[in-house]
């Protein structure tokens, strides 16, 4: 199975690639709003907090690998759970 449908290049979008140091002949631009920044500090990636408690997540290519596709779908119940945990009073 080619699993084409787990890769994305927008090689012409204004901000590509957006991680300075990118392999820009496999960096995946599927999960450009990355699904793991939710789980905080569990989400695998190369993060650091700011100071003013920020995550930046400038130097890490974990969800830009086209080798991770499967890793990240394997944790969709985790996002789900975190994003189900951190939903105001109001949405229910």
């Amino acid at each position: 199975m080619s699993k084409k449908y787990a890769y994305f290049s927008h090689s012409e979008c204004e901000f590509y690639p957006c991680h300075a140091g990118a392999d820009e002949d496999n960096f995946n631009c599927l999960f450009c709003y990355c699904p793991l920044y939710v789980l905080g500090d569990r989400c695998g990636g190369n993060f650091k907090y700011l100071e003013n408690g920020y995550k930046d997540c400038s130097g890490c290519m974990y969800p830009h690998n086209r080798g991770n596709y499967d890793a990240i779908m394997k944790r969709y119940g985790e996002i789900l759970a975190a994003m189900a945990a951190a939903k105001p009073a109001e949405c229910e």
